[in-house]
């Protein structure tokens, strides 16, 4: 059977950001970013096109990662990169061979390269 246990006594324990001391800030992506991310990956979620998607958030860049399915490699990324923004823009939308389909300064125009229509033969 089950024991009782009193939680009295019991205080939460904060989580320490040790692993993170001394190092550089992580690149994020904002809430306005991500929600017309999301808007346009929801356009495809409901055309059957995309299924899964994943984020990374690294010191130098951050990443969202589209799938067609869990299992396989990432179909398209959508990078955040601070470093490149005085040069050729802060955003980047890459295929899965690595070739960069578009970057450029504003979100919306670079992402307009994954909301190209599909010829499909019927």
């Amino acid at each position: 059977m089950s024991e009782v246990v009193a939680f009295e006594g019991f205080r939460p324990v904060r989580p320490t950001t040790r692993g993170r001391a001394g190092r550089a800030p992580l690149v994020i992506f904002n809430r306005h970013e991500l929600d017309t991310i999301l808007q346009t990956y929801s356009r495809m979620v409901m055309a059957g096109e995309w299924r899964d998607y994943s984020l990374a958030f690294e010191s130098d860049c951050a990443t969202f990662s589209i799938f067609r399915r869990a299992s396989e490699g990432a179909l398209y990324r959508v990078v955040k990169s601070p470093k490149t923004a005085q040069r050729q823009g802060m955003y980047a939308v890459i295929s899965a061979g690595g070739r960069i389909l578009r970057r450029g300064h504003n979100l919306v125009s670079v992402l307009a390269a994954l909301n190209t229509k599909q010829l499909k033969l019927v």
